[in-house]
């Protein structure tokens, strides 16, 4: 059986010493600002706005305005989740009747609403350019602003960083993952469809890390093998079937292997290719097949996910006393800060 929690997982600048210490000792040390693709249009029957939270799940804010409004939380449109234990800022959308005036004078515990603008839909899941960071990490020694800038400038690099799925994924206890498999083997009980999808989708998400992890062990991580399907940066999919075209392809970034979220309507790699083959080890691995997951098929359709992330607008400055250190990035929605500072901090 597969377990690979996300803090086991192989470093990409394993030859650059980490800097230690903690992070997120107060909500303040992690701050979050979401972005979305493309601007409120300032008409239309719903209203977009921007919120600051502090120590609440996306889920829990929701539920606080609905309940403020008087309207039903699956009304609110949401484009990304942000962890609970941070200051962030993102966008929701509210729907008709609530008006822009009703937005602003919400009174919510531990949120702020910041602006609110009329737009003509409802705000999608997924509707996120990029998520800009603030973080402090504290407890580090007095080099560790040379230590992380090395590391950041690393990582900023084509191909990228490593897309792993961060610990939150796996829960709490880091059970989800194991939940998921037992609802696949038909063991546990279905119940609430949204959190089987979740506890379908962790397991999916570990599946993925351990394919990441290995093309990172064997040294493949910025190759294109025969058979992957790659993802040109801001394009589509395509299968790679010329590996010494598409290989210096991937060292500039122009494009990416994708990893596998296994499921049915999962693209896969061509058959009898080493791609397929490396896909087919870790089900094994994990004493799964493709199968398995169409008893499933409600829960987790499959798709892919880029294996690198590009790392922007990197930034570090050490601290006045010498034991803290604030690093600055951006990165694209979906992506992890904390499988980012895992490689900066080198901490369980």
């Amino acid at each position: 059986m597969l377990h690979r929690a996300a803090v086991d997982l192989p470093y990409l600048t394993s030859d650059l010493p980490g800097i230690g210490g903690a992070l997120r000792t107060v909500p303040e040390d992690f701050r979050v600002d979401e972005e979305l693709p493309y601007p409120a249009s300032g008409a239309g029957d719903h209203v977009f706005v921007r919120i600051e939270k502090r120590g609440l799940t996306t889920p829990h804010a929701v539920k606080g305005i609905a309940r403020a409004l008087g309207i039903q939380d699956r009304d609110i449109g949401v484009a990304g989740m942000k962890d609970r234990h941070a200051v962030t800022t993102q966008w929701l959308s509210l729907p008709p009747p609530v008006t822009p005036e009703q937005a602003l004078a919400l009174a919510v515990p531990d949120l702020t609403v910041l602006e609110a603008i009329r737009h003509n839909h409802k705000l999608r899941t997924g509707h996120v350019r990029s998520n800009t960071f603030k973080l402090v990490v504290r407890g580090v020694p007095s080099d560790a602003a040379d230590r992380a800038r090395a590391i950041l400038e690393r990582l900023a690099r084509p191909p990228g960083a490593p897309n792993y799925y961060g610990e939150q994924r796996f829960g709490r206890e880091g059970d989800n993952a194991a939940r998921g498999r037992s609802l696949l083997a038909g063991t546990a009980k279905r119940g609430d469809k949204k959190l089987d999808r979740l506890m379908v989708s962790a397991l999916q998400s570990e599946l993925f890390n351990a394919w990441l992890a290995a093309r990172i062990t064997d040294g493949l991580y910025a190759t294109a093998l025969a058979g992957d399907v790659l993802h040109k940066r801001g394009g589509g999919l395509f299968d790679c079937t010329e590996p010494d075209i598409d290989t210096p392809r991937v060292g500039t970034g122009e494009v990416t292997p994708t990893g596998p979220m296994f499921g049915p309507s999962m693209r896969r790699p061509a058959d009898g290719s080493p791609a397929e083959a490396r896909e087919a080890h870790v089900l094994g691995s994990a004493g799964l097949t493709l199968e398995s997951f169409a008893t499933v098929r409600a829960l987790a359709e499959g798709t892919r996910r880029d294996a690198a992330i590009a790392v922007a607008d990197v930034s570090v400055e050490a601290g006045a006393d010498g034991t803290t250190v604030q690093v600055g990035f951006a990165l694209p929605g979906g992506a992890y800060a904390t499988s980012v500072m895992r490689e900066v901090m080198k901490v369980s």
